[in-house]
């Protein structure tokens, strides 16, 4: 359903069975590389690194936090499973610097933090595989992806013509689904906000792929039931993606498995998704030691969203 289907009727028409989320067995995830202990620590309560300047800093701007716009809505792209592991450590076996993602998930209308939201987030791994998708992924220079620019042209300077994938002008819009080809699902995955309206997630930096910028998808879902199987039913009030920015993507790219990539980046800039409206367009705060990125990055955001709308962006 359409945010714009939904706004012409009435809150108890909503779908509520949509969605299920499935519980993933214990030892899904592991820690990977050097920085495992910075990104294993906001998890196990031990501050260290760039993950105690993170967490000083957030507990220190709280308290004055104003009020925010509606973070912008964009393209689910093609990759969606809805069906997801639900945990916190989306990492697996990928091999990439360690990020830890601090976010949260309040109501843009009266500032009060969401509790107990779902929310998901999905990404490629260094080289721009997509779980799910190896197959159709473009890791390498391979196929393109069909929320990339489909002439396949190599992007230079200022974009021009319509976005991708059907997408208006502005970031937003939605892309066709593609059905997955594999069961793969590392980088993946959901968890719950707490009374804060606060989640963290342990990852990898993105990669890129030909015709975007690096970026991790997310969806909010409100309204649900947290169940045995996970969570269940609500509507989905924002879909969007979280962006970096062009500092920290090239001193990623100094850094293996990235700097193995023959695919061409697009910049943050170039990006046609990106409305480059900062943090109110998906774009991350981030803290890391800049000469040695390969430790681990933190990065931290908060969405602001209309938890009556209906934001699936699934459709063109």
């Amino acid at each position: 359903m359409t945010g714009n289907q939904q706004d012409n009727e009435p809150k108890h028409k909503r779908d509520l069975t949509r969605r299920k989320v499935v519980v993933a067995g214990a030892g899904a995830a592991v820690a990977v590389g050097g920085g495992a202990a910075l990104a294993t620590g906001a998890f196990a309560g031990e501050k260290s690194g760039t993950a105690a300047s993170a967490s000083a800093s957030a507990s220190s701007s709280s308290s004055a936090e104003a009020c925010y716009r509606l973070t912008s809505e964009t393209t689910e792209g093609p990759y969606y499973i809805d069906a997801d592991k639900l945990r916190r450590d989306i990492t697996e076996d990928k091999e990439g610097i360690p990020l830890v993602l601090h976010l949260k998930v309040i109501d843009s209308e009266t500032c009060k933090p969401i509790r107990n939201a779902a929310v998901d987030i999905w990404h490629c791994d260094a080289l721009g595989i997509y779980s799910g998708y190896e197959a159709m992924s473009s890791g390498g220079g391979g196929g393109v992806p069909s929320d990339a620019p489909s002439d396949g042209a190599t992007p230079s300077g200022t974009p021009t013509g319509e976005p991708p994938s059907g997408a208006p002008s502005g970031g937003t819009g939605g892309s066709i689904h593609q059905e997955p080809t594999d069961d793969e699902r590392y980088l993946r995955g959901t968890w719950r906000t707490d009374k804060h309206g606060k989640v963290t997630f342990k990852t990898i930096f993105p990669g890129w792929y030909q015709g975007r910028c690096v970026h991790i998808h997310t969806k909010v879902h409100v309204n649900g039931e947290w169940t045995d199987a996970g969570y269940e039913g609500g509507n989905t009030c924002h879909t969007g993606q979280f962006f970096f920015s062009e500092e920290s993507v090239l001193a990623s790219a100094e850094v293996e498995p990235y700097s193995t990539s023959t695919t061409t980046r697009t910049t943050l800039t170039e990006d046609t998704i990106y409305d480059q409206s900062g943090t109110t367009g998906g774009l991350l705060k981030l803290k890391y030691d800049k000469k040695h990125i390969a430790k681990g990055v933190v990065g931290s955001l908060t969405m602001g969203v209309d938890p009556d709308a209906e934001n699936d962006n699934t459709t063109l």
